[in-house]
Parts: structure tokens; sequence; C-alpha cells
């Protein structure tokens, strides 16, 4: 972040409850990072914390038959960070990325800093960018 000039702001908490008490951050503020199986490749979706995936629209928006949920050791090893902090940013090999269309309703935005409990704040645009992603309406 500090490399891409993006200004952010990185903050700690246990629950994403805990991280909207008090702050004025939504819990739908708060986007999770999923590694998603596709044919024949990995890709990443990113969704609100409250929201489910839609495979079915995550398949959809890369434009293939279907997705699945990748194989947790599958999307550490591909990531570098371990499943329930996996961030969109700085990933071991660059995948394709889609993010839930509802990102650009807010100003700013939570998503994993690579470790459990730590977050980025970022606007959208810098998360899209970024990750090179397109928007989809990906949750459910």
């Amino acid at each position: 972040m500090v490399k891409a000039g993006v200004r952010h702001e990185v903050r700690q908490f246990e629950m994403v409850a805990d991280l909207s008490r008090g702050t004025g951050i939504a819990p739908a503020q708060v986007f999770k990072t999923l590694i998603i199986a596709l044919p024949a490749e990995l890709a990443v979706a990113v969704v609100p914390v409250p929201a489910k995936l839609s495979l079915k629209a995550a398949a959809a928006a890369f434009g293939v038959a279907k997705a699945k949920m990748a194989e947790p050791a599958a999307a550490e090893r591909s990531s570098g960070y371990v499943v329930g902090g996996i961030s969109p940013f700085g990933q071991r090999r660059r995948l394709r990325t889609a993010v839930d269309s509802s990102v650009v309703e807010w100003d700013r935005v939570l998503c994993s800093a690579g470790r459990r409990g730590w977050d980025l704040v970022v606007a959208p645009a810098d998360l899209l960018r970024l990750t090179d992603a397109i928007t989809w309406d990906l949750a459910i």
C-alpha cells in the first residue's frame, strides 16, 4: 500500500462487531476475500462479510459454467496467506478478481490486511485498481 502510494489505515479487531462498534463502520462495509476454483484456474471473489458468495454469480463474472470454493490448502498456497486472513492485496500469485458491486456504495471499505484480525481501510477505487478487479453482483 505504501509503495503504491495508496492512502490507507490499518485496523485491528477480534470480530466485525468489535470493529463496527463506535467507529461508524457498517458491517457491510467490511469485505472478505475468498479464493474460488474455476474449471482451469483459481480466482478471487471479494464480498461483504455479512453476505454469502453466490458461486453461480462468481462463475458468470469470470465467464465460466461453474465455480466452487477452493480447498483451503490451495487457497493458502496460492495467496501466501492463511485462511481467515487472505488479503486481496499482495498475493503470491495474482489471480483474476471480482469484487461485489456494493463496494461502490462506500467512500471507504475494509478488507483483510493479510493477518486474522487486521484490516486495511481503503477507498473502493484503490481496491479495484490495485487488484485489477471487475465489479459484479456476487453477494446473496
